[in-house]
């Protein structure tokens, strides 16, 4: 009963239709997201209404700092998902198990690193990314008690990952709801009630994560077959440790220079003063929204396109990228441009201060309108990395996106009639456009090469 009640959270998705059942992954992996993003969405708004723009500055300017020190572990979670999504297609149950453990054991000891690094490291590298004299305290100290709580945000990650790798993308988004509505309650009793400021919605996010990682903890132990967790089975096999690392070492290169990228943008961004911090983080706050919801493609892209391979069943890989490029084209078009249309009004939860919604517009109106773009940029990703290519993926996306916008950064944007908001906004888009177009004609070098050997 309980082997039969795991199995239906489970998918096939190496035969019948596509787009159903990647509508059907997607949707709750993106509700998911959107609840994630909600833990942090609940600080800011919080700490918005009832502490201040200064708190507001702190708490927002720490997210492309938190992306750039957790982006590395993250990725090798990715080499996990294909690695089990391959395993599973194939249908080696004891290749999948040693790769379960191998991952979760290795997501403690991320952890454990990041909580060290983050804690030593947050107020000399914060003073680094320019973050203003006035935000500088309240953002130390945000950083450090969000970063305790770095093994549970491992836990979840790796866990999640290896049950999206078998198509389960819904007790995820059931464990998310329940820590999603723990967050908002303490960050309202903390801030409100018990008046502690930034450290209250720090020590709200931190307690939502343990609950997170304890429910898919215990979802895993008492799942059947290849995917249960056994706490006496935990140990890092070498293989398999090998693998995770040739596959999600090239996505966690990728991520931290992504979002090493973004701090030195977070630097320029800090360089206008704290109003623009305040709107940008705002503004980047709900893009992310938008992101986590074209990013469902991306991640339905990975595990479809890695469980096919490991079947055999390579003829069905162009339809997976065509259906999901489609899917995330919509949704990043409407949801994208809704944003903009709602933009002011959105903004308003997060700040009573008119400058602060104008300086947010100004992100608004240039990244939400084309993020479709970079939707599409990442399921080429996707379908790349689910091919088992994670390098060409990675030096394309660090020489199209990332040098692209340092280069910018350090030249035009230095220039007088460069130095603007929307001049250093506009790095995205453009860096988006090439890098997908670039992708595209690696996605073709490759399907031509696997005509070749495979005969499709």
């Amino acid at each position: 009963m309980e082997k039969a009640k795991g199995q239906k959270y489970e998918m096939d998705m190496c035969s019948g239709p596509i787009l159903s059942k990647l509508l059907v992954f997607a949707v709750p992996l993106m509700c998911s997201s959107i609840l994630q993003l909600l833990f942090n969405a609940a600080d800011i708004i919080v700490v918005g209404r009832y502490a201040g723009d200064n708190s507001l500055a702190a708490v927002g300017s720490n997210s492309s700092l938190i992306n750039l020190l957790t982006n590395f572990f993250l990725g090798l979670s990715v080499g996990a998902n294909v690695l089990v999504a391959r395993y599973r297609g194939a249908k080696k149950d004891d290749e999948t198990t040693r790769t379960v453990h191998t991952a979760m054991l290795l997501s403690v000891y991320s952890g454990i690193l990041l909580t060290i690094v983050g804690c030593i490291g947050a107020k000399r590298i914060l003073t680094w990314m320019q973050t203003p004299e006035e935000v500088l305290p309240l953002a130390a100290l945000y950083l450090r008690i969000y970063f305790v709580g770095m093994t549970a945000t491992m836990l979840y990650n790796f866990g999640s990952a290896i049950l999206r790798a078998v198509g389960d993308t819904k007790r995820p988004l059931y464990y998310l709801s329940i820590a999603g509505v723990i967050n908002v309650v303490l960050n309202l009793f903390f801030v409100i009630v018990c008046k502690l400021d930034v450290a209250g919605v720090a020590i709200a996010t931190v307690i939502s994560q343990c609950v997170s990682a304890l429910l898919i903890v215990r979802c895993m132990m008492k799942a059947e077959g290849s995917i249960q967790l056994k706490l006496s089975e935990l140990r890092i096999d070498r293989d398999k440790f090998g693998r995770i690392l040739r596959i999600g070492l090239p996505a966690s290169f990728q991520g931290m220079v992504f979002s090493f990228s973004n701090v030195i943008i977070q630097s320029s961004v800090n360089s206008f003063g704290a109003i623009t911090v305040a709107g940008n983080s705002a503004a980047a706050n709900i893009e992310g929204f938008v992101y986590v919801a074209m990013n469902a493609f991306h991640q339905a892209a990975i595990s479809f396109t890695g469980q096919n391979i490991g079947a055999a069943k390579y003829e069905r890989v162009n339809r997976i990228l065509y259906i999901a490029e489609g899917c995330v084209l919509a949704v990043g078009v409407v949801l994208g441009n809704l944003a903009v249309l709602c933009g002011r009004q959105l903004l308003s939860l997060y700040t009573n201060s008119a400058q602060v919604i104008d300086a947010g517009m100004i992100r608004m109106r240039v990244i939400c309108s084309t993020y479709a773009l970079c939707g599409m940029m990442d399921v080429m990703v996707g379908s790349l990395r689910g091919m088992g290519y994670a390098v060409m993926p990675m030096i394309v996306s660090l020489i199209g996106a990332c040098g692209l916008r340092l280069i910018w950064i350090f030249t035009f944007f230095r220039m007088e009639t460069f130095h603007t908001r929307t001049s250093l906004y506009m790095t995205y888009p453009v860096s988006w456009l090439l890098t997908f177009l670039a992708h595209v004609v690696c996605f073709v070098i490759v399907r031509r090469r696997m005509a070749k050997v495979w005969g499709v």
